[in-house]
């Protein structure tokens, strides 16, 4: 299949509105963690929206394993999406949650990187690297007054925030090269949450955490907003996506999430303060996800 160089409108938008989602989400995260555990949290996430797609799955008369070869790579993206939670987790242990959200969106480099070498027709040009870098400084700057000092305490914090940025972007190129042609999106989506859910489970059994200490209304729309909306609705257009487009471009709209996230959840439903430096990220991430997503040369409306 060959791809497009660029996005068109469409794909652009449905970018955007997933990006708002994504954001929300963290306020969810946020007001359920006060009575749920976060990786117990997260597995079950992936367990209601695996029951979910199970259920349309079969509804659909979509076959869950069509072969072996399937199943293996089925596994090892939920293996993958899993394991990047896991290190979110552990990291937050021993640094703070700025620098996690800094290191772990890093994923869209890797996926740029990766994608070059393991993917036809995704390369890595100047030009995209001139606005990844763009908008990842604009992501840098949203945070930066709260970085603070480097320090070997949170060493090991960072380097699992780190590989929790790559484990995002392999899972999307591991999806793109293997599964992409193999598996229809909403299988894709199944393997991701179904095998995650145990591997989730069994890092919160380990962990030692009190999964749950209450169970409000409150709580109870913040895991619905997460297991049906987020981890089912919008990751099956999310996937949708990333079996038409360049996983490359795709990625770089990811740079919105914590920029919208701040504004929608930090602003809107939590009510914290808005700091000069979120205009300044818009800026940059706008200008470089305008640079990703047009080569030189090219008219505005191309």
């Amino acid at each position: 299949m060959a791809y497009r160089s660029q996005l068109q409108w469409q794909p652009v938008v449905i970018m955007l509105c997933l990006a708002t989602l994504w954001g929300a989400n963290m306020a969810a995260i946020k007001i359920a963690s006060r009575e749920m555990a976060p990786l117990f949290m997260a597995g079950l996430r992936s367990l209601v929206a695996g029951c979910c797609l199970y259920v349309w799955l079969r509804l659909k008369g979509i076959p869950l394993f069509p072969s072996r070869a399937i199943f293996f790579h089925g596994a090892m993206t939920g293996l993958l999406f899993g394991a990047e939670f896991g290190c979110v987790y552990v990291g937050l242990q021993h640094t703070l949650a700025s620098r996690t959200y800094i290191l772990l969106h890093t994923a869209p480099f890797f996926v740029a990187l990766e994608a070059h070498f393991l993917l036809q027709g995704d390369r890595l040009s100047p030009w995209k690297i001139a606005g990844l870098v763009l908008a990842f400084s604009g992501v840098v700057s949203l945070f930066v007054r709260d970085i603070g000092s480097f320090s070997l305490a949170a060493l090991p914090g960072d380097l699992l925030a780190l590989l929790a940025g790559f484990f995002w972007g392999s899972t999307t190129v591991y999806i793109k090269r293997f599964l992409a042609h193999r598996a229809v999106p909403l299988q894709t989506l199944f393997y991701q949450v179904a095998f995650s859910a145990p591997f989730l489970f069994l890092l919160s059994l380990g962990s030692g955490e009190t999964p749950v200490t209450g169970f409000s209304a409150l709580t109870a729309g913040a895991v619905l907003y997460q297991c049906v909306v987020v981890a089912f609705l919008s990751y099956l257009v999310w996937f949708h996506l990333i079996h038409r487009y360049p996983v490359s471009l795709l990625h770089g709209f990811t740079f919105l999430t914590p920029v919208i996230g701040v504004f929608l959840s930090g602003a809107i439903i939590l009510g914290e303060l808005i700091q000069p430096e979120l205009i300044v990220a818009l800026v940059l991430v706008s200008a470089g996800l305008i640079v990703v997503n047009r080569s030189p040369g090219e008219e505005p409306g191309a």
